[in-house]
């Protein structure tokens, strides 16, 4: 049997454990304190803050941090009721709790049961709560807390309940994030009870291994996704991109409503080497009140035989219609690869005759007009959304290809919303002169050359091109 291929969430998750071993090994020497070995920025600030957000690149040591700050206030007897939210419940399991049984040590007792407990011999008690479930935080009362990755989590929602049992007199609680530009993140960075302390992954190079921290800048320097990443910048939208997270915020749901037709979208990846693309895999589906709704981003760095594996998995688990596979790249065989694991699979391949961004711009208009929701937060898919540009991206656009042959396929405006010249006006697309497809509103400048759009929606439009006089 061959080894599986180690996805996205795997090396973040071996990284957290990683940068827990290595800094609790070489940093702590027998008989020493975290206070002693800790870098200042490690440490919880002074003041009178409800907040620390703790925003830093990969393998800064936030994980260790955010535990040993809370074993601190445990073992003072000024954190008695703490909640600890991840991610997944695999995340909570295998790297918040194991952060803070380490911090612990063996005095406290760890409990592995739905909450995963662990309890001070003061009698101080951390439970463990995956943001996958935010209404398994209701009815529960903190006087501390800790959000880890929270830029990451899938359920914004799950953060709004943790507030609402964050409750005791002097409550507080610490943030661990990687830097993304989410609502949450925005939210808390303008909230005065907020302390912020930011941090480079090179901070801790001391503690990392040399050849990963070579590698890392070899890749990612100077790259969008290196300065996130690692340098732990906040970047905002990118000026002119096809969507904004302002507009996916607005329309996101926490739920999908009955759905009609279901479609598991692929993009396959050319190669399956480490550092061949990603294989975009998404499942979209049309809610009976004629909506789009995106439902998962299964995508990640698979053999053939995985990611066809993984679209099957999902073609069954959400009794999917269809499977729509790109076939520019692999032609014939990404069906045949697919056929190998289900041959009844219902299958049909897409070819792309046109760029990229000229199929991708009929889908960005159908999010302004607010007929595509995502249900819950994919936030490296909307990562690469918000950086799409309408003639050209600015990273990795495997999970957006995927996005829009799903929501092309699920037919959202009807026959002929993929070709921009048969878009009818009565849909509330505006076809710019320029190119560019964009929701109407009556003299709405276009986002790509800034030329208004008509006063009134059936106004006669010339092709694009035929005026170049940006004040026609």
């Amino acid at each position: 049997m061959s080894a599986r291929r180690i996805g996205p969430d795997d090396w973040r998750r071996l990284l957290a454990l990683t940068e827990i071993e290595l800094e609790h090994d070489r940093r702590s020497p027998a008989g020493s304190g975290w206070l002693s070995i800790a870098r200042p920025e490690q440490l919880p600030p002074a003041g009178d803050w409800r907040t620390w957000l703790l925003m830093a690149g990969r393998g800064f040591g936030k994980t260790r941090s955010g535990a040993e700050a809370i074993n601190g206030w445990a073992c003072a007897g000024t954190a008695r009721r703490i909640g600890v939210v991840a991610q997944t419940a695999a995340d909570v399991r295998d790297l918040s709790m194991a952060a803070l049984r380490r911090a612990a040590g063996p005095a406290a007792t760890y409990i592995e049961s739905k909450h995963f407990r662990l309890r001070w011999p003061n009698g101080a008690e951390a439970m463990g709560f995956s943001a996958e479930e935010p209404d398994s935080l209701r009815g529960y009362e903190f006087d501390t807390a800790w959000s880890d990755e929270l830029a990451a989590w899938r359920y914004p929602e799950a953060f709004d309940q943790l507030q609402f049992g964050l409750r005791a007199p002097g409550a507080r609680q610490i943030v661990t994030t990687t830097p993304r530009p989410v609502r949450l993140v925005r939210e808390l960075l303008a909230d005065p009870t907020t302390v912020v302390t930011r941090g480079r992954t090179l901070d801790n190079a001391a503690n990392l291994d040399p050849a990963t921290i070579r590698y890392y800048l070899a890749r990612y320097s100077g790259t969008r996704l290196g300065r996130q990443e690692l340098d732990a910048e906040l970047l905002d939208d990118v000026p002119g991109a096809l969507w904004t997270r302002d507009r996916i915020d607005e329309l996101r749901v926490r739920e999908a409503p009955e759905l009609g037709r279901i479609v598991v979208a692929l993009d396959p990846a050319v190669s399956s080497t480490e550092d061949a693309d990603e294989t975009g895999i998404i499942v979209a589906a049309k809610g009976t009140d004629g909506q789009g709704y995106v439902l998962a981003d299964l995508s990640g760095r698979y053999s053939p035989d995985g990611w066809a594996r993984r679209a099957v998995e999902a073609y069954r688990f959400w009794g999917a219609d269809k499977i729509v596979g790109e076939a520019n790249q692999g032609g014939e065989m990404v069906e045949a690869t697919i056929r190998t694991v289900d041959p009844a699979v219902s299958y049909r391949a897409v070819h792309a005759s046109r760029g990229k961004r000229t199929r991708a711009e009929p889908v960005a208009a159908l999010y302004e007009q607010g007929r595509v929701h995502h249900v819950g937060a994919f936030p490296t898919l909307e990562d690469q959304l918000c950086a799409a540009l309408p003639d050209g991206g600015t990273g990795p656009d495997d999970r957006l290809d995927a996005l829009v042959w799903a929501i092309t396929e699920l037919a959202l405006a009807g026959s002929g919303w993929d070709v921009p010249g048969a878009i009818p006006f009565s849909l509330g697309v505006w076809p710019c002169r320029c190119g560019r497809l964009y929701g109407w509103e009556p003299g709405r400048p276009c986002p790509s050359c800034g030329r208004p759009a008509a006063d009134t929606y059936d106004a006669p439009v010339a092709p694009p091109g035929a005026d170049d006089d940006p004040a026609a």
